[in-house]
């Protein structure tokens, strides 16, 4: 039986699997499921999820099925906007701990 090699996770799978842009791909990934969970908490259809979001209902499907290529931040914001949420981005200095300055997406309760 071969030994399985186990990597510890940078905390982002985008970066983990070496892809350009990772910090982004992390942020609407994030951004988009919380449309989605808006979305599926109001049992709201494709089509009528469209209709809120000003998108066609593809447009819900593709989002709502992970595939983000062609969604920017901005989109996603507005999306969340017209699901009745306000987002609110916080430009602070990084803590000197870390190396780099990072985004995240934090949810209020």
């Amino acid at each position: 039986m071969a030994k399985s090699k186990i990597e510890q996770s940078s905390g982002n799978v985008f970066a983990d699997l070496g892809l350009v842009e990772a910090a982004e791909l992390e942020t609407k990934a994030e951004l988009a499921h919380r449309v989605e969970e808006i979305i599926r908490g109001r049992h709201l259809t494709q089509a009528e999820a469209a209709e809120v979001l000003g998108a066609t209902q593809p447009i819900v499907s593709k989002l709502m099925n992970g595939q983000l290529h062609g969604f920017s931040l901005e989109r996603l914001v507005r999306f969340l906007n017209a699901l009745d949420r306000d987002v609110e981005i916080v430009v602070s200095r990084r803590p000197r701990s870390r190396e780099h300055g990072r985004t995240r997406v934090k949810v209020a309760g």
